[in-house]
C-alpha cells in the first residue's frame, strides 16, 4: 500500500483516539476508542509494526468486553419524587445549568400544581432529572429530560417512556409531547418512539 495512505490511516486513528478522550459519556468513549484502536491495529500490521498492531488489537478486545458489560448489566431504576422547594434540587439545577441551557435554552424551574417532576435513580445514584406538566387534561408536556453525561446510553429514556408508561396512563395521561431546537435531542426522541407532528415538536402516544 502507498506510504501516504498508510500515514493517513495513522493520522486518522490518532485523531479518533484523541476525540474518544474528550467524550464525557463512557459509552461514547468506548465506541470511539474502539474505532481508533482498530484503525491503529490495522495500521500497525500494515507497516509491519507487530507490537503496535497487537497492542491496539488487545485494546479493541478490552473495549468490546466493557461495552458488552455495559449493555448487558442489570441495573435497578427508580424514581424519586421531590418537593418543589427541595434545596438539593435547586443546587442540582444550578450546578448543571450551563449544560441544561444547551438543550433547553432559556429553561428555568417554575413548578406549579400541574408539575410532574422526579429524579431518575440508577442503582441509587442520581442519573437524571425529569420535569413535565399536564395540559389539555391528558397531555404530558416535557419541560426537561436531563441525563447526566456519564449515563447517556438511552436507558434513562427507555425507563421513563416505556417502564413508567403504565404509571403515566394511570395518572390520566394519553400522550407525551416534547419540543426543542436541538438536533441531538430530536434524535434521542426519535429513538424512543416519538414522531414529529410539526417543526420542533414531537409526540408519543401512551
Amino acid at each position: 500500500m502507498n506510504s501516504d495512505y498508510l500515514q493517513w490511516i495513522g493520522y486518522v486513528a490518532s485523531v479518533i483516539i484523541v476525540l474518544s478522550m474528550m467524550m464525557p459519556s463512557i459509552i461514547k468513549f468506548r465506541w470511539i476508542n474502539l474505532v481508533g484502536a482498530l484503525l491503529f491495529s490495522i495500521y500497525g500490521f500494515l507497516i509491519q509494526a507487530i507490537p503496535v498492531g497487537v497492542l491496539n488489537g488487545i485494546i479493541v478486545l478490552v473495549d468490546v468486553y466493557y461495552l458488552w458489560l455495559i449493555y448487558s448489566k442489570k441495573e435497578t431504576f427508580e424514581i424519586l419524587e421531590i418537593n418543589a422547594s427541595s434545596e438539593y434540587l435547586k443546587r442540582f439545577l444550578k450546578f448543571h445549568d450551563a449544560r441544561i441551557q444547551v438543550y433547553r435554552p432559556g429553561f428555568s424551574y417554575k413548578p406549579d400544581d400541574n408539575t410532574v417532576s422526579f429524579f431518575i435513580l440508577r442503582n441509587m445514584a442520581v442519573a437524571g432529572f425529569f420535569l413535565a406538566h399536564r395540559s389539555e387534561g391528558s397531555v404530558l408536556n416535557v419541560d426537561l429530560d436531563y441525563v447526566l453525561p456519564e449515563y447517556k446510553d438511552f436507558k434513562n429514556g427507555k425507563y421513563i417512556y416505556f417502564q413508567l408508561k403504565d404509571q403515566f396512563i394511570a395518572a390520566g395521561f394519553t400522550r407525551v409531547v416534547a419540543e426543542g431546537n436541538n438536533k441531538r435531542y430530536f434524535n434521542y426522541l426519535k429513538k424512543l418512539g416519538f414522531t414529529e407532528v410539526k417543526k420542533g415538536v414531537y409526540q408519543k402516544d401512551l
